[in-house]
């Protein structure tokens, strides 16, 4: 039977103090080799691929503008931080990046599409096609006749679909939706682009829409009865059960007693 006897001491402590230095050494040569990679040029990102539908802004000044702010070479930038060093843009609602070896960053944008403004005329916010509210220099908008929008913070989203079901019902009477606001009260307020201001009501969207299309059906004939046209309109008031009232130029509704002012298509008006 053969006996294995235990190193001594000595060469143990040999042993351990080879390991410790060898991996000391294997760590020192990863760490130079990575400050090599990270200090080396042939890393440095060479190109920015900027793809995307841009209308506000183009690939060259994107860029020239966010470049700079990009640090890092290839491997160490830090795609977070550049997406929202472009997400910063004026315009730019999204932007994806990612590293296509062996030196570039690829971005794919998506700008906002502005279909209304938003507040008051004196601010710089618009509404995009998803309801959001985003800062820009409005007068960038090429786009004519956008409507304008108004409400608590956090309704922009419903205020621009109310709008929009509310523009089919007066175009056909040759009338657009110049300023919707939802009121603190919960309630609509639209000016028309003829000046016209309309008390719409409160409601769900469907019951707000109702009583617009019935105060559209009979608008043509209840002004035809004073020889007045449809942009005669003045105001209305649709917040009246069965009915509503109006005020054309030169005739105002009757308001009898404590009945209320209701017109409908035979409502009662006088010449002022």
């Amino acid at each position: 039977m053969t006996h294995t006897l235990p190193a001594p001491l000595d060469v143990k402590l040999m042993n351990l103090t080879a390991s410790v230095l060898f991996v000391g050494c294997a760590m020192a040569v990863l760490a130079a080799g990575v400050g090599w990679v990270l200090r080396y040029p042939g890393f440095a990102i060479a190109r920015i691929v900027v793809q995307g539908e841009l209308v506000h802004n183009n690939a060259v000044t994107l860029r020239a503008n966010v470049g700079p702010h990009l640090t890092g070479n290839f491997f160490t930038v830090d795609l977070r931080a550049a997406r929202e060093a472009f997400e910063q843009v004026p315009w730019v609602r999204s932007a994806q990046v990612r590293r296509v070896y062996p030196a570039s960053l690829r971005v794919e944008l998506q700008e906002h599409d502005a279909v209304a403004f938003w507040g008051p005329e004196s601010g710089s916010s618009m509404v995009n096609s998803h309801g959001e509210v985003f800062e820009a220099n409005v007068g960038d908008v090429e786009q004519e006749g956008l409507p304008r929008l108004l409400g608590p913070q956090g309704s922009s989203a419903e205020a621009l679909k109310m709008v929009g079901l509310l523009q089919p019902v007066f175009r056909p009477l040759g009338l657009e939706v110049e300023e919707l606001e939802l009121t603190g009260r919960g309630g609509w307020r639209a000016r028309l682009d003829s000046d016209a201001m309309v008390e719409l009501g409160g409601g769900t969207p469907e019951e707000v829409v109702l009583r617009t299309q019935r105060f559209a059906r009979t608008l043509t004939q209840v002004a035809a009865q004073y020889g007045r046209r449809v942009d005669a309109l003045e105001s209305a008031d649709l917040r009246h059960a069965g009915g509503y009232a109006l005020r054309l130029r030169g005739v105002t509704t009757v308001i009898p007693d404590a009945a209320g002012a209701v017109a409908g298509a035979t409502g009662g008006v006088r010449r002022r």
